[in-house]
């Protein structure tokens, strides 16, 4: 079996694809585009020298431009108030009396909850929405 130039820049491409099904890890897709860049290099007729310093720029270019893009992105809420991952965030609770240290029992979404009142002030009975979720207690806010 002929092993030409590409075929190491294939392997080593399709070894960082595996690693970052098994990881998960997006850096490591980053770095296979530059083994690729380096197979592609090597299909060109590019000497070995150009191939690694093509395959470093491409794979470490992208590995920049990937941490640059996902700093400018806006970080997620947490998991305890982002309704994407709660759906009880953002609901509304009637809650009939506090107690003094600003929890109370609800019935929501058929059972009785524990709810903590997080807004400014004494709370008063009446209706509240959901902020957040600690454990199995909601957060409740005006």
């Amino acid at each position: 079996m002929d092993w030409g130039g590409a075929t190491g820049w294939w392997v080593a491409a399709g070894v960082l694809v595996a690693a970052e099904l098994a990881i998960g890890t997006f850096n490591l897709l980053m770095l296979a585009l530059g083994m690729v860049a380096g197979a592609l290099a090597a299909h060109a007729g590019l000497a070995l020298p150009g191939q690694l310093v093509l395959a470093a720029l491409v794979g470490g270019g992208a590995v920049v431009a990937w941490r640059l893009k996902r700093g400018r992105d806006p970080k997620a809420e947490p998991a305890a108030s982002n309704r994407d991952v709660n759906m009880d965030i953002g609901s509304r609770v009637h809650v009939d009396c506090w107690n003094p240290d600003g929890s109370a029992r609800v019935h929501y979404r058929g059972t009785q909850w524990d709810v903590r009142y997080q807004g400014a002030g004494q709370p008063a009975a009446g209706d509240y929405t959901v902020r957040a979720l600690d454990g199995n207690c909601l957060l409740l806010d005006r």
